[in-house]
């Protein structure tokens, strides 16, 4: 564990939260959310057009992150909120994503393209990177952070 102390070396989609914290790496792994405590649902499914975007905040090992969430019918996706590529968020305003006409999730900033299956970027500066994964379940309408 780290205290928020000279947190500089990895980019936060949110500020740092007082206290004790663990930090994650920037890299396509799943974010383990199983040593969490018990959580209310994220957002309601019915909250995210189908096809579209969300963004909510989670609490990830210790640290408030922005999560952005990708509907898909009755399936729901959720990534960090940071792009690999230089750890910036994606929206370009809060909870506003681009999307292009090929269907990709698109950084605000530099322009990388992500595919919405994997979260692979597909163009741009970031290339073969993936934006990290955030295991999610759907049950009762709700979208929750996934339970083990």
């Amino acid at each position: 564990m780290v205290t928020q102390s000279g947190y500089g070396d990895r980019p936060r989609s949110i500020g740092p939260r007082p206290g004790p914290s663990v930090r994650t790496a920037l890299s396509n792994e799943t974010v383990d959310t199983s040593s969490l405590p018990p959580r209310s649902a994220l957002i309601a499914l019915d909250g995210i057009a189908d096809g579209g975007f969300a963004e909510t905040e989670a609490v990830l090992a210790g640290d408030a992150e922005s999560v952005i969430l990708h509907r898909q019918g009755g399936s729901v996706r959720a990534w960090l909120n940071i792009c690999p590529h230089a750890g910036r968020r994606l929206d370009w305003a809060p909870g506003q994503f681009l999307k292009s006409k090929e269907g990709l999730l698109v950084c605000a900033a530099h322009g990388a393209s992500f595919e919405l299956m994997q979260g692979e970027c597909v163009a741009g500066p970031c290339r073969g990177e993936s934006l990290r994964a955030v295991a999610i379940e759907v049950r009762d309408g709700q979208v929750w952070l996934a339970t083990p």
